[in-house]
């Protein structure tokens, strides 16, 4: 039986895979359309198709990967397969991702693109869901859950973003044939080979870092499904829990205004703010501290508030103070563009609104783990894989609906296409404000809403427990 309290040590070879995770997704939002647009030709609409239909194809492999995962037989236990499994593969389809062959003609490109895309993306879920099904696994214990987690989302979002300024600083510099450093193919090509290393690194120490509590993992199900149909049925049961639907419903909202956010984010800091590149790096920098006081802050609010009224307020609390900068600004009660006092207000409001985004995540991810006894109070079975997997699965699938409400916005408002910083209309700039604020509160109202529903607090958890003990415990007489 596993220890209620994982290690110090437990936690960072556990949180330490993420690096994997965030590279490549950072490497896919910063990175890629530039790359293959800019760099090698590909028409931008071509580039955005192929990063979508791998996106759709990565969703619905989640279910699937999830599954399998939970029924897995092996020696090596349910999990770790999976994770030893795309260790080196991804890391080298990550590289390839990044130095195609030269020469190739459009359509060959763009079938390039997808193919490989497709693959870096599945083989990532093959490491990331399996591995976030193990913090279920690692701990039972309310508190500690939140905990491991914490870890796993610091390194997540310290990877990448470490990852993404050595590629600017470092491999993305100008040379004598690119005098523009992000164009430079050489340094991309370089940046894959870097990249590459790290995420097979990240992997295989997480992996290595854990296999030594195999044997007190989870075993599966003596029985596995029969056919799709089985499949299909124990999906359709496991995802019945009251709890999880109501995180389903939270996300799919939390997912729309994060697509939201990020589509409009670069306008608001170009357009509405009028920063230079200089200061948006400097705001994107302050994620660094955020993700920081998130791993500190989660477990503490999860000890004193219970994961659900701690998670409820930081979403709420996230949603309000995103929007505070620009409803004052509307009002005239905000620092002026190109003024001394803008910038440290924004980076301030900029740091409490993503810590509170993060620690929001890393609690409701925490509140998916405790989905898994209640489950299985009622299956009979551990569905650990199948409800991180359909997590994964309405995150990836409805964020492209809130970067599709920022272009209806955008037409609603008639903001001009080629548009440049200080030259755009005040009235379609102040439009932008009007429109965004109500869209983001209504999405995280939504989100708040759900989140309400969700019934495990600690009582109920350890009840649970105390209950699947004692069957346990009559099973083995």
């Amino acid at each position: 039986m596993l220890s209620s309290t994982p290690t110090l040590r437990t936690k960072l070879a556990y949180g330490f895979g993420s690096v994997a995770f965030g590279v490549k997704d950072n490497g896919f939002a910063f990175f890629l359309l530039l790359y293959y647009n800019q760099v090698l030709g590909l028409p931008e609409q071509w580039v955005g198709l192929a990063i979508m239909i791998a996106l759709a194809v990565d969703a619905f492999s989640d279910p699937i990967i999830g599954f399998l995962s939970d029924h897995l037989h092996s020696p090596w236990g349910r999990r770790h397969p999976f994770m030893y499994a795309s260790a080196l593969p991804v890391g080298f389809c990550y590289y390839l991702l990044w130095d195609p062959p030269q020469g190739l003609p459009p359509g060959q490109l763009f079938a390039y693109l997808v193919g490989v895309a497709i693959i870096v993306r599945i083989l990532i879920a093959c490491y990331e869901i399996p591995s976030a099904s193990l913090a279920a696994e690692l701990t039972d214990h309310y508190d500690q859950r939140t905990s491991i987690l914490s870890f796993r989302y610091f390194f997540g979002w310290w990877g990448g973003l470490v990852m993404a300024v050595l590629a600017y600083l470092v491999f993305l510099q100008p040379d004598a044939d690119s005098p523009v450093g992000v164009l430079n193919a050489d340094g991309y090509r370089r940046y894959g080979i870097a990249a590459a290393f790290v995420m097979t690194a990240a992997i295989l120490v997480s992996a290595l870092g854990t296999h030594s509590f195999i044997p007190h993992l989870r075993k599966p199900p003596a029985e596995r499904p029969a056919g799709v149909a089985g499949f299909v049925r124990e999906l359709r049961e496991s995802l019945a829990n009251r709890s999880f639907l109501a995180l389903f419903g939270a996300t799919i909202f939390t997912a729309m205004a994060a697509g939201l956010v990020a589509a409009l984010t670069l306008y608001f800091n170009t357009f509405f703010w009028e920063l230079t590149s200089n200061e948006i790096s400097v705001l994107t920098l302050a994620i660094f501290f955020s993700a920081a006081a998130a791993l500190a802050l989660a477990p503490r609010l999860s000890v004193r508030f219970g994961k659900k009224r701690a998670a409820l307020w930081t979403a709420i609390l996230a949603g309000f103070f995103g929007q505070v900068p620009i409803m004052l600004r509307l009002l005239g009660a905000f620092p002026a563009n190109h003024s001394p006092a803008l910038m440290p207000m924004l980076l301030v409001f900029n740091t409490i609104v993503i810590t509170l985004y993060i620690v929001s995540t890393i609690l409701s991810s925490s509140m998916i783990a405790d989905t898994v006894e209640d489950s299985e109070i009622v299956t009979g079975r551990r569905s650990e894989g199948v409800f991180f997997a359909a997590n994964s699965f309405v995150q990836k699938s409805v964020s492209g609906a809130g970067i599709f409400t920022s272009t209806v916005l955008l037409a609603v408002i008639g903001f001009p296409p080629g548009a440049k910083p200080g030259e755009v209309d005040p009235a379609i700039v102040r439009n932008l404000g009007l429109a965004y604020i109500p869209a983001i509160l209504v999405l995280y109202a939504g989100t708040a809403a759900f989140l309400s529903a969700y019934r495990i607090n600690r009582a109920t958890h350890e009840a649970n427990l105390a209950r699947l003990r004692a069957r346990d415990s009559a099973e083995s007489v």
